[in-house]
């Protein structure tokens, strides 16, 4: 069975890396090497042993088997799913829809976000989603009560379940998809929405309200407490609470496992009740009772131990690593419960398969691959190490002494805690070696002192900070609000113990995102370390983590630069890259709208490599252009801040709070990064005037060079006379009026191959005599999928496909990347190299 189910798994990962899904030509091939497979394993076995290599072909079969299994299960349950969507001529249009809220609504200060299980439609759609997410704005009525089952008929505007595409940074359309979240919107009409009388039933609704209970007793407990989040978070496993602050120290010393209800905690329930029922039931003579002669109290134990799982991992919310401890303790159970001794790699074998069975899209998740990893480290380390047994070891004479006995004992209790330590410190050493290939892929960065954290952390919130949160859950009013406190108070100790840490300057290594051959050297390295005592050259697996550990690439040859516009939604952030330096150009959106700056742009440096800018540039004050520069002051080193702000933004006391140079952006400046030459060309020096899109900062960004014609992955041919490089124009909100100024000044520095498109493509910018005089060959439209702008404006858009210039746009494109190297111009658009089959679908 390990053998099924890995193929089975191996199937499921190879379906979600697909572009598109199987056709029938597809199926036909996938039909045609499963029966191929099933007729070698037949064959084999037919020849009872005779052949020498008869044990590789049939297990080579059966993977082959179960791999079509899992490929062909998985692209069967994405065909089912992508069948309910949103069609494209309802996107947009107000539709009256009834249905009950699932999961735990998230409510801040601008509203609320909540899931709605669709039961009805005014739309008669026939394969309408059967969930959507919602967004409720709290501006003109007041925010009503939003409880878990509660039933209501809304007018809703939905748009398909879209989202940003860039590299390396978490892909949020397959998270949706794995979530069956298939249209995404907001309540259209909040006047008109209408309380139904009941509640949903079902069990996951009863789940859902027994976990917004729970939480409304923590939140009427701790208020306002710093910590407040992640005793929620230990309790109910929702983590949309935890504070940016706490969030970034556990990302810094490692120990963000623990906020999540994982494994260890689902194993300590389940272990605290099977104790505890145990021991009940082997005294169940003191009530004149004999159960253990009809039902060993083992077998009790064991069925205590996973029903109490069972309810913790409800409470969780069933994710991923509560699900895989869940059904590792349950074929346990059912295994001892039989008569059977089960080896732990076949448990968790059932465990993967099982998870798979439920959710084929938990492979797209980090919380799968760190779960799994983890606990098949700890048994690979662990299998093969001799223990002595209490009958191995020596006792003493029966004729000794007392003292002797008395010595004896303690040195034997003293052996048995060095052993466990020493256990424990092995256990923790294959867990930190295991998932360090996966840290740097998922979070790009190893945090150093995470196994000091942990050795600390993990006894502490597993004996002291979980059993008090536990203990909350399970005690009556007022009771419950003394072990809440008790909790946060200990989590206080915890917090400013990791502080500690992570202010060690070797506290944390961040590496750039590994390529699918060094996280396959590293892989190999990990079970070569971890291998038993006397394999072969042990001391040699850590050079298999040589391409894992390398400094990132360079940039671009000397003389050239690359630009990448990343897909924020509606908002613009640009980096560009020389040989050696980094400019960010504006930051996207942040807190007040879609968290861009910590979500994706300080993630992308961190994947690419980029661990300081020589320079953040903000071209003006508008949200969506400066709104996440907190996050990546923060995230980031920044050494020069170059921005169009007023004296009073706040931005400048952050930058300089970080040690940033500032500079306000004035036209004129220039400077020179390996042979890229930079210019500021607006606004004029002195105070800021008009509104923010008067006085945006536009760079224009040269490259030495003969250009003469642009290539890349899909177009060709274009052919400009040679000029002396290639130039990118970067125009960020400026209009008409500011366009009229520059062409005024000089034309020929407007000139560019590369056009970051003014304004988004509004219709207040891109004026007829200003293309005319950049006379782009490439154009790239920052906006978001469906925005309220509805930019680009039709007739500025048209504008530009009349010129035939070559035109990329972030929401049906995703991030653009752009090489200068070379006689051409290179271009990637990211959803047609890192294609999935859920995008546009």
């Amino acid at each position: 069975m390990r053998a099924v189910w890995c193929g089975f798994a191996l199937g499921v990962v190879w379906l979600q890396q697909q572009a598109v899904l199987p056709d029938w030509r597809a199926w036909l091939l996938l039909v045609l090497l499963a029966g191929s497979a099933a007729a070698c394993i037949v064959r084999m076995l037919s020849h009872g042993g005779s052949l020498r290599l008869q044990p590789v072909i049939v297990w080579c079969g059966v993977w082959l088997l179960a791999a079509c299994a899992g490929f062909g299960y998985a692209a069967w349950r994405a065909e089912m799913r992508l069948a309910r969507a949103l069609p494209v001529e309802w996107e947009g249009r107000n539709i009256v829809v009834q249905g009950y809220i699932k999961g735990l609504p998230v409510t801040d200060a601008h509203g609320a976000r909540f899931l709605l299980a669709v039961e009805s439609n005014d739309a008669n759609i026939a394969h309408f989603p059967h969930t959507i997410e919602l967004s409720w704005i709290a501006e003109r009525t007041p925010l009503p009560a939003l409880e878990a089952g509660a039933r209501w008929r809304l007018t809703v505007r939905l748009k398909r379940a879209h989202g940003n595409a860039n590299f390396g940074v978490r892909d949020a359309e397959a998270s949706r998809l794995a979530r069956d979240v298939r249209a995404t919107g907001y309540v259209a009409a909040p006047m008109t929405a209408e309380r139904l009388t009941g509640l949903a039933g079902g069990a996951g609704v009863a789940i859902d309200r027994w976990r917004a209970a729970v939480r409304a007793r923590i939140d009427a407990v701790l208020a306002e407490a710093p910590h407040r989040g992640i005793v929620i978070a230990l309790a109910i496993g929702a983590q949309d609470a935890v504070s940016a602050a706490d969030w970034l120290l556990m990302r810094n010393t490692g120990t963000s496992h623990l906020v999540a209800i994982s494994g260890l905690h689902i194993g300590f329930v389940a272990g605290l009740a099977a104790w505890f029922a145990g021991g009940l039931w082997r005294r169940s003579c003191f009530i004149g009772r004999d159960w253990p002669l009809w039902i060993p109290a083992q077998k009790v134990s064991l069925a205590a131990g996973a029903l109490f799982a069972a309810c913790h991992a409800a409470l969780a919310g069933f994710n991923v690593p509560a699900q895989r401890a869940l059904w590792m303790l349950a074929v346990v159970a059912l295994g001892t419960i039989s008569g059977r001794s089960l080896a732990p790699s076949l448990v968790l074998a059932w465990a993967l398969g099982l998870v798979l069975l439920l959710d084929p899209w938990a492979v797209v998740s980090a919380g799968f691959w760190l779960s799994f990893c983890a606990v098949a480290a700890i048994l690979f380390a662990t299998s093969g190490r001799l223990r002595m047994h209490d009958h191995e070891r020596r006792d003493p004479e029966p004729d000794a002494t007392r003292f002797a006995r008395s010595r004896s004992g303690c040195l034997r209790r003293l052996s048995s805690l060095r052993e466990r330590l020493l256990s424990g410190a092995h256990v923790q050493f294959a867990v930190t070696i295991a998932l360090a290939p996966l840290t740097v892929y998922w979070f790009a960065q190893i945090p150093l002192v995470g196994p000091v954290a942990n050795a600390f952390a993990i006894p502490w919130v597993s004996l002291f900070v979980t059993p008090a949160v536990l203990a909350g859950v399970a005690l009556p009013e007022p009771f419950d609000a003394w072990a809440f406190r008790g909790a946060h108070a200990l989590l206080d100790v915890l917090v400013g113990g990791m502080q500690t840490m992570a202010g060690l300057p070797w506290a944390l290594l961040r590496l750039p995102q590994p390529g699918a051959w060094a996280l396959a050297a590293a892989a190999v390295g990990v079970a070569w370390c971890l291998a038993p005592r006397g394999w072969p050259l042990r001391w040699a697996a850590p050079l298999t983590w040589l391409p894992l550990l390398l400094p990132p690439p360079s940039g671009p040859p000397s003389g050239t630069f690359r630009l990448t516009a990343l897909d924020i939604g509606q908002g613009s952030s640009v980096l560009i890259e020389t040989a050696h330096h980094t400019l960010l150009f504006d930051a996207g959106p942040g807190p007040e709208s879609t968290h861009a700056g910590e979500r994706i742009v300080v993630p992308y440096l961190y994947a690419n490599g980029v661990n300081a800018l020589d320079t953040l540039m903000i071209s003006h004050a508008d949200s969506d252009h400066s709104g996440g520069a907190p996050a990546v002051l923060a995230g980031i080193e920044v050494r020069q801040m170059l921005a169009a702000l007023a004296p009073a933004n706040a931005l400048w006391t952050a930058a300089r709070e970080t040690h940033a140079d500032v500079v306000p952006c004035a036209a004129g400046q220039h400077w020179r990064w390996d042979g890229v030459d930079f210019a500021v060309l607006w606004p004029d020096a002195g105070p800021l005037q008009g509104k923010p899109n008067a006085h945006c900062c536009v760079l224009r960004v040269s490259a030495t060079g003969a250009g003469a014609d642009v290539g890349g992955n899909d177009f060709a041919g274009q052919v400009r006379e040679p000029h002396p490089s290639f130039t990118a124009l970067l125009a960020a909100d400026i209009e008409a009026p500011v366009e009229r100024a520059l062409l005024q000044r000089d034309p020929e520095a407007l000139r560019a191959e590369v056009l970051v498109v003014p304004h988004h493509g509004s219709k207040t910018s891109s004026t007829e005599p200003f293309l005319d005089s950049v006379d782009p060959l490439v154009a790239i439209f920052q906006v978001g999928y469906r925005n309220r702008f509805h930019h680009p404006h039709p007739g500025v858009f048209s504008r530009y496909l009349a010129r035939h210039i070559e035109l990329t746009r972030s929401d049906t494109d995703g991030a653009v990347r752009i090489e200068t190297a070379g006689p051409a111009l290179s271009l990637e658009r990211y959803r047609e190299t890192h294609r999935r089959y859920w995008m546009d679908r």
